[in-house]
């Protein structure tokens, strides 16, 4: 319980520290398991920051990403993720992230920073006498850490104090996602408490996020795409693309697909690993076989967004999806039904050679850089 309060408080001290008129770092939003920041550099530029308080605080960091590909921010966020002890608390995070950000941008840090964000600055008051002895209380949420039987009670206090502002995130969410998500958290409290954690919690916490957003999106509801995890695992999605350009060949021949065989759309595989956000997911075609659109052997995608090069931890899922979408397009992809067949071995994809052609693929352009094509080619 020490923890949660401790939680609490230092929201609290964040919003009264940089409110929404600061001109410098703002906390636009704030909750025991989100955080929303806005850094404001010199050239009035903004930058919106954002963090999830995973189950695992303070034990762990907050999760942080950011809606740029500006280095000097993505680099600030990566090295939150290496704290530990007192530095994995808020406050503390928020100080490091912004004198981070302050260097980064040749920026002078405000000379109250220490003052601003010290627990003590917000007094709280209960049964309108008793105060908290914020310091002790903020040892107390430390030594927590170390017991593990505490942890869990306080994680699912977190949970229940924190219902309300998920019920918010979740409105606009079909039941059977709804049902999927949960029972994702669940999972996810089994392993926690079993001790046999899979990935990492940035990657886990922000794939959460990910899917949570994508249930929630137009696209998605349209019938764009669609996503399923594979033995509900967070870390391998299968997404079906369902609709394309209707101007485009390719359109023509996802109709002709579902003449023929009954298949309404082109079949990717996602693979994420613990580095993600910070690393980019491995994708591929699995089905059908497909000539042109800047697929590869295998199935393997031909796209620098892919590579570590390019890749960036502010790019959401749908966006990928939707790139992709629109590369296949731009690159007059067609579907060789010929390959499709069953039994001819030369035209399926495997995850192997996916791999294998990618992997020269990053090779050849890491060599040679990658090749822009004109407009009037798409």
């Amino acid at each position: 319980m020490a923890c949660l309060n401790t939680l609490k408080q230092e929201i609290r001290v964040l919003e009264n520290a940089f409110p929404k008129t600061d001109e410098l770092f703002q906390v636009v939003a704030a909750s025991v398991d989100e955080l929303t920041c806005r850094f404001i550099s010199k050239t009035g530029k903004k930058y919106d920051i954002h963090a999830n308080i995973t189950e695992t605080y303070p034990h762990s960091p907050p999760v942080w990403f950011a809606e740029t590909e500006d280095t000097n921010v993505t680099n600030a966020i990566e090295r939150l993720s290496n704290t530990s002890g007192r530095d994995n608390h808020v406050l503390q995070q928020v100080k490091l992230l912004l004198r981070e950000l302050c260097a980064a941008y040749g920026m002078e840090e405000p000379p109250d920073l220490e003052e601003r964000l010290d627990l003590v600055s917000v007094p709280q008051v209960i049964n309108g006498s008793d105060v908290i002895d914020h310091h002790e209380e903020y040892e107390d949420s430390e030594m927590e850490e170390e017991e593990e039987d505490m942890e869990e009670d306080i994680h699912l206090e977190m949970e229940d104090n924190s219902s309300s502002h998920a019920a918010q995130k979740d409105e606009g969410i079909d039941p059977g996602n709804l049902a999927t998500l949960d029972r994702l958290k669940a999972n996810q409290r089994q392993d926690y408490l079993r001790g046999s954690i899979s990935g990492s919690v940035q990657a886990t916490d922000r794939l959460m996020k990910e899917l949570r957003d994508i249930y929630r999106s137009d696209s998605f509801k349209k019938g764009v795409y669609s996503v399923e995890l594979v033995n509900d695992s967070l870390y391998e999605w299968n997404v079906k693309l369902l609709i394309v350009d209707s101007d485009s060949p390719l359109h023509n021949d996802m109709v002709l697909l579902k003449e023929k065989e009954g298949t309404d759309h082109i079949l990717f595989n996602f693979h994420f690993k613990e580095m993600y956000p910070f690393e980019p997911p491995f994708v591929r075609v699995v089905h059908p076989v497909i000539s042109g659109g800047y697929v590869l052997v295998g199935g393997a995608i031909c796209m620098e967004l892919l590579t570590k090069q390019g890749w960036s931890s502010a790019y959401t899922i749908e966006a990928v999806i939707m790139q992709i979408a629109a590369t296949l397009v731009k690159g007059k992809a067609r579907i060789q039904f010929g390959a499709n067949k069953a039994g001819k071995v030369s035209g399926q994809y495997s995850l192997a050679r996916a791999q294998q052609s990618f992997k020269s693929l990053v090779q050849i352009h890491e060599k040679n850089g990658w090749f822009t094509p004109p407009k009037e080619d798409g």
